[in-house]
C-alpha cells in the first residue's frame, strides 16, 4: 500500500500530458489558400487577325467558249498584255468545216426558196384565170412559206458556225497581266477548262474566312490592317468591302474580302497576308470574360468555382454552372452564369470541393 502510494505522483503528470496531445491533433484544420479574380465585363474593342491571300480586284479565269487542241499560245506568265492581244488558240479546222457546211445549207436553202416562190407566182396566176385550184394555191404558197422559213435557220445555223470559229482564239478582254498559265500547247480542252488567269488593274484585295462567330459583326467600310509577309516592317490600312453570307464549301468559315486603301508596287496578288479586324465589345455589361484558368468541365457540364466572400479573408465555395463563349486576348467570355464582381477561384480549382472555406488572398486578381 505504501509502495502505490508512492507511484501515484508520477502517473499524473504522464496522463496530463497524453490528455493535452490528444486535443493537439484533433484541433482546427488550416483553410486552403485560393487565388481568385474579379469577374468584368469587356468594354471597348477587341482585335482578331486573319490570314488570307492577296488578288487582283480584277481577276479573271480565261477558258474558251468551245473545245480543241490548243495549237498557239503565244504568252508566258508575267507577260503584260493590251486588249485583243491573243493567248491561245485552237485547232479551228473542224469548225471552219462546219462554217463551209453551213454556207453550202444556207445556198441550198436559198434555192428552195427561189423555186418556191416561183411556183407560187404561177400558181397565183393560173387561180386568178380559173385555170388551178384553190387547194393548188394554198399548197404553193406553204411551200413558199417553208422555203423562206428554211433560209432564215440556215442563216442561223451559219452564224452559230462563224462564231464557235471565232471563239478559238482567247483574247484579251482588258490590259492584263497573266498570273498563272494551266495548260500547254498540243494540249485538248473542253469548253470552260480553265486556261490562264490574268489580273486586270492595279488594285489589291485579300480574302480571308471569318468564324461564323464573328461574322454577325462584320460591316461593309469597316477598317481593317494588313501585313504581307513578303513586305517587312509594313502595315497597309484597307476596308471590308464583302461579306459572305454562306460558308465557303468544305469549310466553316465565311468568305471575307478587304481591300487595301491604296496601291503599292511591292504588293502583288499571291502574296500570304494577315489580316486584322477590330471588333466592337459590349459595353452594358452583358458579355463578360475570367481568365480561362477558372473555366472546368466534367460530367454534369461547364462549371466555375465562385469564391463567396464571409470576412475579410473567408470564402465559401460555390460551384456555378456557366455557359461560355469565344476566347480572347482578355480571357474567355462568359455569356450567362457569372455577375460582375464575382470572385472565380483560378488557382486550387483541383483541390477544393463546393460549401469548402477557404482563405482569400490579401488582393484578389484582377
Amino acid at each position: 500500500m505504501t509502495r502505490v502510494n508512492h507511484l501515484l505522483p508520477m502517473v499524473a503528470p504522464v496522463l496530463l500530458f497524453g490528455c493535452g496531445q490528444t486535443t493537439t491533433d484533433t484541433g482546427d484544420v488550416p483553410l486552403r489558400p485560393v487565388r481568385t479574380a474579379v469577374v468584368s465585363s469587356a468594354g471597348g474593342q477587341r482585335e482578331r487577325a486573319f490570314t488570307g491571300l492577296s488578288q487582283s480586284t480584277q481577276e479573271s479565269r480565261m477558258s474558251f467558249r468551245v473545245g480543241g487542241t490548243v495549237i498557239e499560245l503565244p504568252v508566258q506568265v508575267g507577260d503584260d498584255l493590251k486588249k485583243g492581244d491573243l493567248i491561245a488558240r485552237l485547232n479551228p479546222s473542224t469548225y471552219e468545216l462546219t462554217v463551209q457546211q453551213s454556207d453550202a445549207a444556207l445556198a441550198q436553202a436559198l434555192a428552195n426558196q427561189r423555186n418556191a416562190d416561183a411556183s407560187y407566182s404561177r400558181t397565183k396566176e393560173l387561180y386568178e384565170n380559173n385555170n388551178a385550184s384553190r387547194n393548188e394555191l394554198d399548197g404553193a404558197r406553204a411551200s413558199a412559206e417553208s422555203a423562206r422559213a428554211q433560209v432564215r435557220s440556215a442563216r442561223k445555223s451559219l452564224e452559230i458556225a462563224q462564231l464557235n470559229r471565232s471563239y478559238t482564239r482567247l483574247e484579251a478582254a482588258a490590259d492584263c497581266t497573266i498570273a498563272q498559265l494551266d495548260v500547254d500547247l498540243n494540249e485538248n480542252v473542253n469548253a470552260g477548262t480553265p486556261v490562264a488567269r490574268v489580273n486586270c488593274g492595279s488594285d489589291i484585295e485579300v480574302r480571308v474566312g471569318v468564324p461564323e462567330g464573328l461574322i454577325t459583326d462584320l460591316k461593309r467600310g469597316m477598317d481593317a490592317s494588313i501585313r504581307f509577309n513578303a513586305v517587312r516592317d509594313r502595315q497597309f490600312a484597307g476596308t471590308v468591302t464583302e461579306i459572305g453570307t454562306a460558308p465557303e464549301s468544305g469549310a466553316a468559315t465565311f468568305p471575307v474580302v478587304v481591300s487595301l486603301n491604296d496601291t503599292d508596287p511591292a504588293v502583288r496578288p499571291g502574296m500570304a497576308a494577315e489580316v486584322a479586324l477590330a471588333f466592337e465589345r459590349s459595353s452594358d455589361g452583358s458579355i463578360l470574360v475570367i481568365p480561362a484558368a477558372a473555366v472546368i468541365n466534367d460530367e454534369r457540364g461547364t462549371f466555375v468555382f465562385v469564391a463567396k466572400p464571409t470576412d475579410a479573408r473567408e470564402a465559401t465555395i460555390q460551384r456555378r454552372a456557366v455557359r461560355i463563349g469565344e476566347l480572347t486576348a482578355d480571357g474567355i467570355q462568359v455569356l450567362d452564369g457569372l455577375s460582375p464582381g464575382d470572385h472565380v477561384v483560378t488557382a486550387g480549382t483541383t483541390v477544393i470541393r463546393e460549401n469548402q472555406t477557404v482563405l482569400l488572398p490579401e488582393s484578389p486578381a484582377r
